[in-house]
């Protein structure tokens, strides 16, 4: 059985925005464009927060920047 998705971060890198999905230990199952109706489903409801940055995310958001890692968004998903 497959663990279930408990982040989704909303991350611009180079003019676009891409939906990661992580498990709770912050291993990524799952990456898509921002824009889709995905997206807004899942987050309908929720408020994101702007954690990225913080030292948990440095291994899973290694390949971004410091200020995309600023301006992204972290949802906590309910499961």
């Amino acid at each position: 059985m497959q663990t279930p998705a408990r982040y989704l971060v909303v991350i611009e890198s180079s003019g676009s925005s891409t939906a990661l999905m992580f498990t709770a230990d912050r291993h990524q199952v799952a990456e898509f464009d921002a824009g889709s109706e995905e997206v807004a489903v899942m987050t309908r409801h929720l408020s994101p927060s702007s954690d990225a940055d913080a030292p948990e995310w440095n291994a899973a958001l290694a390949g971004s920047s410091a200020a995309e890692r600023r301006a992204a968004l972290v949802y906590t998903l309910d499961v």
